[in-house]
């Protein structure tokens, strides 16, 4: 059965929206998301007014958060012994991939206590353990690695890349939104293939996730 709070969260925002257990393709996690059966409706003009005023972002697993769960998963170095924060953790993928890769410690930390919820609900589905903060800000400078998938949508947050660097000596970006992505700390270190779940339809560009790496230390 789906975590009470959630379920009664997302049903108050889409009405018989429900949360099931769902697979992730080409990577060993599960995650509590929304019925794909629920999307393929037209909602009512209330349902789209609290959908956009308090989006579920939580309750999907958007294509950079899978893509990077996989490149953890192959590529266990990046995190294996380390201190990680997830930022804008949503459904936690990105830490809950690092702590199955062997991540000393994995903090989720986002704004939405719904998000922190369905992080607590999702580590418990993959066995793994997390710490939880609503405040990346307040959080202390030492993390070893900063987690950041699907975070660049809104480019009103490209600012946070500076940011990131000031609470860990590394910081591993991935995503699919921003095609004139230009900071002079990072670099690119590859485009993989993911979609968010349950499948959107988005445009094929979306399903293109980029991977940047900057550090404020030579490596």
């Amino acid at each position: 059965m789906a975590p009470l709070a959630l379920q009664q969260a997302l049903s108050g925002l889409i009405g018989e929206a429900r949360l099931i257990v769902s697979e992730l393709p080409e990577c060993d996690l599960k995650l509590w998301l929304i019925d794909d059966q629920n999307m393929d409706r037209a909602f009512s003009s209330e349902e789209t007014r609290r959908i956009f005023e308090e989006p579920p972002y939580w309750s999907f697993c958007w294509a950079s958060g899978l893509a990077m769960a996989r490149y953890l998963a192959e590529q266990p170095h990046w995190v294996r012994g380390k201190r990680v924060l997830d930022f804008g953790a949503g459904s936690g993928i990105a830490g809950i991939a690092a702590a199955r890769a062997g991540a000393l410690e994995v903090v989720a930390c986002d704004l939405d206590p719904l998000a922190l919820d369905a992080c607590r609900a999702n580590a418990a589905l993959n066995g793994v353990t997390l710490g939880y903060s609503s405040d990346f800000f307040a959080e202390a400078d030492r993390f070893d690695l900063i987690l950041v998938a699907d975070v660049l949508y809104d480019r009103a947050n490209l600012p946070l890349l500076d940011a990131f660097l000031g609470r860990g000596r590394q910081a591993l970006v991935a995503d699919s939104r921003v095609r004139d992505f230009n900071h002079p700390l990072y670099r690119p270190l590859g485009v993989l293939e993911a979609l968010t779940l349950p499948d959107l339809a988005e445009p094929h560009e979306f399903r293109r996730v980029s991977l940047y790496h900057a550090s404020r230390e030579p490596l």
